[in-house]
């Protein structure tokens, strides 16, 4: 471990990140603490409930309905952010749901998945030394699930040393440039770029885009700056404190900012968010611009219904993944796992809740396309390399993995809008803009190898 904490490449790697966006998180290195899951249970209830009235069978996880698995487990972890301001919990909350419905219903192969994650602070050292633990003390085989703001940028290098393939989400821009991640989701910069695209197709002349002041907003703040630089609009951008403290001066400030013909472009989490929308409102600012937009995170009811029918049609949301009510079979079954395991997920039902259900989904169908029952780094990394073609309903266009510099799978995506407490689709999938050069890098991947994208084996309980 001290070895790998030591490497000067590392400590080059995270010095600049940090220094480049001044931390002002407060930094714990004794706040962490880590959730584990080992067996199938049921969970007891829902941490809320699905509104939809077409509920999924939830023995579709497996594929062996009602017959718990009692094999060997499949041991699986994940590394989360959750300080002051950002909780990503959601991903592996409902990853570990989804596992446990998996485990309930055959397993892969009669083998439970044993699934533990760790909470950390964006502290480099304890997110290192978590990814050590992962491996050498709790023997995982796989790494999935994982939602961090840095992580992807600490670890890469250590997972690409061990043949590890991650499935994660998270801001880094590691996490989605680099050999051995991939994302189901496209991340706080290219959904900020769809979120702009958003503003622009409303009208908005000018841009004031402002984000959370965490590790990794100069590598988000030049996608966005691309895109308005392509579509010939201004882009003045800001960045702010989490949590907020005076969210009626930060929306004044982003008002003033953008001017009448212009939009109003936030990337925080939805807690955040809303407080400067909220404090819009309360100053009778949200019809002094032509439209506000977010990137994904605000993609869900929790928001629509805290605004009220006031911002109905007027937030731009662009969505990383469908609504969370759509009758696909997918999201669907995604309710009904949330229903009767998801007592844990925080966030209810949401952008987070929906990526770390789809990263399960992931591996689940990775594992089951394992051969001769040897579940170790080996087999199961090389499986997960090998997804392509991943077709749900929550995704614009199948998603792939398989071998390529970096991984941006998810770069076609929604706009959704509030309607009556619940968000709602207003513009179909729209590819985000080439002008960023990580989505033109991309495109020409899937332009060599179009087998990458194209529909392949239905996902499990579709």
């Amino acid at each position: 471990m001290r070895k790998h904490l030591g490497s000067r490449k590392t400590r080059s790697v995270l010095s600049l990140l940090i220094l480049a966006v001044g931390l002002s998180i407060v930094v714990s290195a004794c706040g962490s603490s880590n959730k584990s899951s080992t067996t199938s249970g049921g969970g007891g209830g829902g941490g809320g409930s699905s509104t939809s009235s077409q509920a999924a069978d939830v023995t579709k996880c497996g594929t062996k309905p009602g017959v718990k698995a009692t094999g060997t487990p499949i041991k699986l972890g994940a590394i989360v952010t959750k300080q002051p301001g950002t909780d990503f919990t959601d991903g592996a909350t409902m990853a570990d749901a989804y596992f446990h419905c998996v485990n309930d219903n055959g397993g892969i192969n009669g083998h439970p998945i044993q699934y533990k994650w760790y909470e950390e602070q964006t502290n480099p050292a304890q997110i290192a030394g978590f990814a050590h633990k992962l491996i050498q003390t709790d023997k995982v085989v796989g790494v999935v699930g994982g939602f961090s703001i840095i992580e992807c940028a600490v670890d890469h290098k250590y997972w690409e040393s061990l043949g590890i393939y991650e499935l994660d989400a998270g801001i880094a821009p590691e996490c989605w440039g680099t050999s051995n991640s991939a994302p189901p989701n496209m991340g706080p910069r290219y959904s900020s770029d769809g979120a702009v695209q958003g503003v622009v197709r409303a009208g908005a002349k000018k841009i004031a885009f402002d984000q959370s002041n965490v590790p990794g907003t100069g590598y988000i703040a030049a996608g966005p700056a691309s895109v308005a630089k392509a579509l010939n609009v201004p882009i003045q951008q800001f960045k702010d404190n989490v949590p907020i403290q005076d969210a009626n001066s930060i929306a004044l400030k982003l008002v003033q900012a953008a001017g009448s013909d212009g939009g109003v472009v936030l990337n925080f989490t939805p807690p955040e968010a809303l407080k400067i929308l909220q404090a819009a409102q309360q100053q009778n600012l949200q019809d002094r611009v032509k439209a506000w937009a977010c990137s994904t995170p605000c993609n869900t009811d929790f928001v629509a219904k805290a605004l009220g029918q006031q911002w109905d049609g007027k937030l731009l949301v662009n969505a990383e993944l469908n609504v969370t009510d759509n009758n696909g079979p997918q999201t669907r079954l995604y309710r009904a796992v949330f229903d009767k395991y998801g007592s844990k997920v925080s966030g209810g039902l949401g952008s987070f809740s929906q990526m770390g259900f789809v990263m399960a989904q992931q591996t689940v169908m990775a594992l089951e396309s394992i051969k001769g029952g040897t579940y170790n780094i080996k087999t199961v990394n090389q499986a997960i390399k090998n997804l392509k073609g991943f077709k749900t309903d929550m995704l614009c266009k199948p998603w792939y993995y398989g071998q390529a510099p970096l991984h941006i799978p998810n770069n076609t995506d929604y706009t959704t809008t509030p309607h009556n407490g619940k968000m709602v689709i207003k513009d179909g999938c729209i590819p985000i803009n080439a002008a960023d050069p990580g989505i033109a890098q991309v495109r020409a991947i899937e332009k060599k190898d179009p087998s990458l994208s194209q529909p392949g084996t239905p996902v499990p309980g579709a």
